[in-house]
């Protein structure tokens, strides 16, 4: 099972982990509301796993522009 780390921002690869004994309760999984979840987290058939969260740089732009909170992609 591969899961990817993107980020939601900018499309760019965070992180990985290979591993075939990950669970979701050691990935933290449990602490997320189910809307977060759906919002974040995304399985394919081969059941791997895509996880949306944000890269440094973005993270460093929401905070110098508290206004793009409002837009889903804001680097283009």
């Amino acid at each position: 099972m591969s899961i990817k780390y993107i980020c939601r921002h900018c499309k760019m690869r965070v992180g990985s982990v290979e591993s075939p004994a990950v669970s979701a309760q050691q990935l933290g999984f449990h602490a997320l509301t189910e809307d977060e979840r759906a919002e974040m987290v995304q399985y394919d058939q081969e059941g791997n796993i895509t996880i949306k969260t944000i890269c440094e740089d973005c993270q460093e732009s929401l905070q110098q522009n508290p206004d793009f909170h409002q837009y889903d992609y804001f680097i283009h």
